[in-house]
């Protein structure tokens, strides 16, 4: 009988030299994940968030908001490109280079769409928890809804959910005195 066939692991240095099609590659685990250009939604919430917390930052310099396509490099097996994510001035000189982050932000934001909202709330959260990411938003454009993670004792607590229908507030500890209405996050 022949053994199982060995899986191979793709590293960053594999990431990298993948030629430029376009699309979102992403590695967990080892593992390939393509994903096409996100949908019309899925961008405008992006620039929404984007531009709020962005013009919040503008007069409360304590870090800086980045978004896709921008490397998060966890580990050599490990490297997403996030939607949004946040890295306090304080982090930044250990987190980001001129490539990429190389560790964990706080805050990383998911933006779901019909082919990553599964991963995006299965893997990937996994993921952000396990690279100790101290906080993850994931926003579903799909029901008006954001899903906040926060780790508690080394890991994700149960989260909470903010909808459009409730109007509701997000905030983090990580942005003090910032307020994101989620009619400002879903508006068209």
């Amino acid at each position: 009988m022949d053994p199982a066939p060995t899986r191979v692991r793709l590293t960053y240095d594999d990431l990298v030299n993948l030629p430029d099609d376009g699309m979102r590659h992403e590695i967990i685990d080892g593992e390939l994940y393509v994903t096409a250009s996100p949908n019309l939604r899925h961008q405008i919430v992006s620039g929404h968030v984007h531009l709020l917390i962005g013009t919040w930052l503008e007069a409360h310099p304590i870090g800086r908001i980045l978004y896709a396509p921008f490397d998060v490099k966890f580990s050599t097996f490990d490297v997403v490109e996030p939607d949004l994510l946040y890295v306090s001035h304080a982090r930044a000189e250990t987190v980001l280079t001129r490539a990429f982050a190389s560790g964990a932000p706080e805050l990383v934001v998911e933006i779901g769409s019909p082919g990553t909202r599964k991963r995006d709330e299965t893997i990937k959260k996994r993921l952000y928890e396990r690279a100790g990411v101290d906080e993850y938003w994931f926003i579903d454009p799909e029901i008006d809804v954001v899903r906040v993670y926060r780790c508690l004792d080394g890991g994700f607590g149960p989260g909470s959910e903010l909808s459009l229908d409730a109007d509701d507030v997000l905030t983090t500890p990580f942005l003090p005195g910032l307020e994101l209405r989620l009619a400002d996050i879903f508006k068209e």
